[in-house]
């Protein structure tokens, strides 16, 4: 009964989505589990285009990201639950990334990058960006504050959800959730 109502509830959304942003109530009505802590804005929020640095140490904003939908994942290597929600966000890239989507993971405040290279070689993720925010200056300006949280960014670059504390992102609610805000900007 349960996958009958997300398909309605999937079909619905995909069909009857704006340009901007996927209608709330019907991704909210896909949150189960602990994805019922990703709080969805009433409207898109533009996020600040503060420089982050790449792995590569080249410099980077948040709009070099336009064009696809971006869960933006800010984390730190002393951080149990960012320990364990990695791998997560690992295996929803893996399924899901793409031309329209990705996963990105910011390292926030003092990490070096011999430290958080080891974290993700502990912990088995290979395919995940390892970009640091070392002075905090992006996550300061977009609120960041405890960790891990997570940010959803539409196709515009705009802030569109937010999720406190670590989550299951590659549970079946949190991929009916991406699929159908790719869905929704599908001939947008």
């Amino acid at each position: 009964m349960k996958r009958c109502l997300g398909i309605v509830l999937y079909m619905a959304l995909a069909l009857g989505a704006n340009t901007a942003m996927a209608d709330t109530a019907a991704l909210e009505a896909l949150r189960e589990g602990d994805m019922k802590k990703l709080m969805f804005h009433s409207a898109p929020t533009p996020v600040p285009q503060v420089e982050f640095e790449r792995e590569d140490g080249s410099a980077a904003t948040l709009a070099d990201y336009e064009g696809r939908h971006v869960v933006v994942n800010f984390w730190a290597t002393w951080c149990a639950p960012c320990r364990v929600e990695m791998p997560m966000l690992s295996n929803l890239q893996a399924e899901m990334g793409g031309e329209d989507f990705e996963v990105v993971t910011i390292a926030t405040g003092r990490n070096p990058p011999p430290a958080m290279k080891a974290f993700f070689d502990e912990i088995g993720v290979s395919n995940l960006p390892l970009h640091r925010d070392p002075k905090s200056a992006l996550a300061r300006q977009m609120g960041i504050f405890g960790l891990p949280i997570t940010v959803i960014l539409d196709p515009e670059g705009n802030e569109i959800a937010r999720l406190q504390g670590d989550a299951h992102w590659d549970s079946e609610s949190a991929k009916a959730i991406i699929g159908a805000l790719i869905e929704g900007d599908t001939g947008s």
